[in-house]
């Protein structure tokens, strides 16, 4: 269905795409520090097998692995390209990513496997004009591998999270306050908090730090500098906006934000 482009001699930039509830991204890495996520997240190994430590348990080797959102985990590539695809909790659960893997094991709360989907994700690296036919990509992959796509969870929370997306983030890194998110489930702010917790699995904090940097790497995708996009996404500045990257990935920005393909 989808064709491989021609091998060129130049290695690809930085792949992202963001859209529906997806996020994806394949380019080179070289070491993530400790980190965690506000959505599960499946790895790729896309030429061969990269390192992973779970929490403070040991390095493994491995070429998949789906980790649930909240796990603290590291990554060592030495420069060699890895795809990963985050799911929004709203749209599937950590369930559905796992039919990728093969021959995995359960470590610390992910799974670590020895294969898995690799096939697609390396024609979406390889492929210069990907961005054009990413989003179509990675939802025939979910909808393959999770046949449940559309997640069930106590409709307060959509129209909460709905709330959060139209009002974004008040410029200069003022967030919008809970209550007012809350009030768009009809709860108090407690309420919603112990219920986000309880059907997203991580806290309300977590997933709104997620949604923002989230914001801001759309905007960067769609052409913006890393000031612009930092403003837009509800931080202070630039400086801010690079210190939570580096604690949402393990990385600085200019690793996989530099570059990429448009």
């Amino acid at each position: 269905m989808y064709e491989r482009a021609a091998a060129e001699n130049a290695a690809p930039g930085p792949l992202w795409h963001l859209g529906g509830g997806l996020t994806f991204f394949a380019g080179p890495l070289d070491y993530n520090a400790s980190h965690q996520h506000g959505a599960p997240v499946y790895l790729a190994g896309l030429h061969g097998p990269f390192g992973l430590r779970i929490g403070d348990g040991p390095w493994l080797t491995c070429r998949t692995a789906a980790i649930p959102m909240g796990v603290l985990h590291e990554l060592d590539l030495g420069g060699n390209p890895l795809a990963v695809f985050y799911v929004e909790p709203t749209v599937a659960g950590f369930d559905a990513l796992a039919p990728l893997l093969r021959g995995a094991e359960e470590t610390g709360g992910a799974l670590v496997g020895s294969a898995g989907e690799t096939g697609l994700l390396r024609d979406l690296y390889e492929d210069r004009h990907a961005t054009r036919w990413a989003g179509e990509a990675l939802r025939d992959l979910l909808d393959f591998s999770g046949k449940q796509a559309a997640r069930s969870i106590d409709p307060r929370l959509p129209r909460a999270l709905q709330a959060l997306r139209e009002a974004g983030e008040e410029p200069g890194g003022a967030p919008v306050p809970v209550a007012r998110i809350a009030r768009a489930a009809g709860l108090s702010a407690s309420r919603f908090q112990h219920l986000f917790t309880e059907e997203m699995g991580v806290p309300f904090r977590r997933y709104r730090a997620w949604s923002r940097m989230r914001a801001a790497i759309a905007e960067i995708v769609d052409g913006a500098n890393f000031t612009t996009a930092a403003h837009a996404a509800g931080f202070a500045d630039q400086a801010h906006f690079a210190h939570d990257f580096r604690r949402t990935f393990g990385a600085p920005a200019s690793r996989s934000l530099t570059g990429i393909r448009r």
